[in-house]
């Protein structure tokens, strides 16, 4: 008998103040709303109990809803600046709880990186729920050699190596170094309430190309991902 997948709760945080980017959440992006993409995304990797939008922003939510999402409204305290998703994700939980509702795993989704894929999703989310890792993430290479990488120096003025032990080595003798790409996340729901984030071990990393890995904070986040974007479909939306 084949035993049932673990329940799993969706959540796509998406608060109304972001700054370097006003309304970044909700930006026009190939004529849709850019929490669109990954609330389909996640819709369509058909893993979820649940897939929820949670925010403070009556613009925000009208854009989750027309997609599909189902809405949670945060507190005055989880809406500003400060506020971090884990605490959100923690307030959730207690909540759904609240309604009976509980889950084995969660998933983190962040609407600002629509060329993530339900097949992403679904490979995030599947080492947690059925490969015996306690969390997983979506990851890609950084552009650049990070075994070279100088930070500022303790003793005085100028740089000085980050990892003077790897410094010298060629790329192909360092260590093939990869990064969160800000995009999908998942624990076990039990792991992430004793310590909350999202690197408990063992840890899976999904790997993305990093055509796919933008994650939009900044205008040219949005540039570099339209460009990706017309790309992969051709050269238009």
């Amino acid at each position: 008998m084949t035993a049932a997948r673990p329940t799993a709760l969706a959540v796509i945080p998406a608060r109304g103040g972001s700054k370097r980017l006003p309304r970044k959440n909700v930006v026009e992006f190939f004529g849709r709303p850019i929490l669109a993409y990954t609330v389909q995304a996640a819709l369509d990797a058909e893993r979820f109990a649940r897939v929820v939008v949670s925010t403070d922003d009556a613009e925000i939510a009208e854009a989750g809803a027309a997609a599909g999402a189902e809405i949670a409204w945060r507190g005055e305290a989880l809406s500003g600046d400060a506020a971090r998703v884990v605490d959100v994700c923690l307030d959730l939980l207690a909540r759904e709880e609240a309604e009976g509702r509980s889950y084995e795993v969660l998933s983190v989704l962040y609407a600002t990186a629509p060329l993530r894929a339900a097949p992403d999703v679904q490979a995030v989310v599947d080492a947690v729920a059925d490969g015996g890792y306690t969390s997983a993430l979506a990851v890609t290479a950084y552009p650049y050699p990070v075994h070279q990488a100088l930070r500022p120096s303790e003793t005085g003025p100028g740089l000085t190596p980050a990892f003077p032990e790897l410094i010298r080595k060629r790329a192909a003798e360092a260590p093939a170094f990869r990064v969160d790409n800000g995009s999908t996340y998942a624990v076990r729901t039990q792991a992430f309430r004793a310590n909350p984030g999202w690197y408990a071990e063992p840890l899976y990393g999904h790997e993305m190309p990093r055509d796919r890995s933008v994650d939009i904070d900044e205008p040219i986040d949005l540039e570099l991902a339209r460009v990706f974007f017309k790309q992969a479909n051709g050269g238009g939306a």
